[in-house]
């Protein structure tokens, strides 16, 4: 629902892109649902398989999560197509079937994971900052919970890579 008036509100317009990136995270957080157990299950490092099975949790969290927030701002959670998730899943899925035979392939797979969390990174701190902006404090509150596990979840991934991963691909 784009509006171009000179008339309008920002504050309705600022909540209506509220409004749409907070579907278009629910698709991705759905999607994510779905991808992270075959993820954890290619993993060939013990430590990574269990990290992604872990944020496999955490991610059923955060849609309920996201639930509790359309339903604070008494709206049903629907759900719009991210195409840049479904862009990034593709990738890792290609990653993994290229390096599917390869010491790499964990080390492709935490590449294509921490692209994931990064981008929920950035969906998540620009929509506390609206949810602040609009006067959503529950919402705000529940978007940095999110926000935080993605950061750690990040540095998980990190910490994986860095501790081992990467020396065991560039043997």
């Amino acid at each position: 629902m784009k509006t171009t008036s000179s008339d309008s509100d920002p504050h309705v317009e600022l909540q209506h892109l509220f409004v749409d990136l907070l579907r278009d995270i629910l698709w991705a957080e759905k999607q994510l649902v779905k991808a992270l157990p075959k993820m954890a299950k290619v993993a060939r490092d013990a430590k990574l398989s269990k990290a992604f099975t872990s944020h496999l949790g955490e991610t059923e969290n955060q849609v309920k999560r996201l639930g509790e927030i359309f339903a604070g701002l008494g709206l049903s959670p629907r759900s719009k197509k991210c195409p840049a998730m479904e862009g990034l899943l593709k990738e890792a899925d290609e990653l993994a079937e290229e390096y599917h035979d390869s010491s790499a392939l964990d080390a492709a797979l935490i590449a294509a994971a921490q692209k994931v969390e990064h981008y929920e990174i950035a969906t998540y701190g620009t929509l506390r900052t609206f949810a602040e902006c609009l006067g959503h404090t529950d919402a705000a509150k529940l978007l940095s919970a999110t926000l935080l596990e993605e950061s750690k979840a990040d540095e998980t991934l990190t910490d994986i890579a860095m501790s081992q991963v990467n020396a065991e691909a560039s043997v």
